[in-house]
C-alpha cells in the first residue's frame, strides 16, 4: 500500500481550499489514503454553517486572481467542498479537526460539517503520515 499523502489544511481562503481538494482527490484516485488536518482557519472553512460562503483568495493572488477563479467557477469547475465529497466517495479520505484549533476557535463537533471525521491532535496526525507525504496549505 503506498504510503498516505498528509495534508495540514491552515488556510482558509478559497484558492487554497481548492488546492487541498484537488490534491486530495488526486491521491485517491490512485488509491493512496489521503488525510487531511484542519487547523485554525482551514478549520473555520469547514463549520456547518459557513462551509458554502465565499471565502476569498490567498494574498497571492494579485488583482488577476480573483477574475481568473471566478472564470474557472464559470466555466464549472466544482467548488472545493463537492471536489472533497467526491474525493471521499473515490478513495480513501479521512479529515480531522485539529485538537488545539477546536479549543482555540470555542468549537465543538457539532459546529463542524459532516465530512469531518473527527479531532485529532497533532501527534497523532504525525504519527499516521509516517513517512508519506505531507503537504501545508
Amino acid at each position: 500500500m503506498d504510503e498516505p499523502l498528509s495534508i495540514v489544511l491552515f488556510s482558509g481562503t478559497d484558492d487554497r481550499l481548492t488546492a487541498a481538494s484537488v490534491f486530495a482527490a488526486g491521491a485517491a484516485v490512485l488509491g493512496r489514503p489521503v488525510r487531511i488536518l484542519l487547523q485554525y482557519w482551514g478549520l473555520e472553512a469547514f463549520r456547518a454553517d459557513r462551509i458554502a460562503t465565499q471565502r476569498g483568495l490567498s494574498t497571492d493572488a494579485d488583482a488577476q486572481g480573483a477574475p481568473l477563479f471566478r472564470a474557472a467557477q464559470a466555466a464549472g469547475q466544482v467548488d472545493w467542498a463537492e471536489t472533497l465529497r467526491q474525493s471521499r466517495e473515490l478513495g480513501e479520505v479521512e479529515i480531522h479537526a485539529c485538537a488545539q484549533s477546536m479549543d482555540v476557535l470555542k468549537l465543538q463537533s457539532t459546529d463542524l460539517d459532516p465530512m469531518v471525521d473527527g479531532v485529532e491532535g497533532i501527534a497523532g496526525f504525525l504519527a499516521a503520515a509516517g513517512s508519506g507525504q505531507l503537504i501545508f496549505l
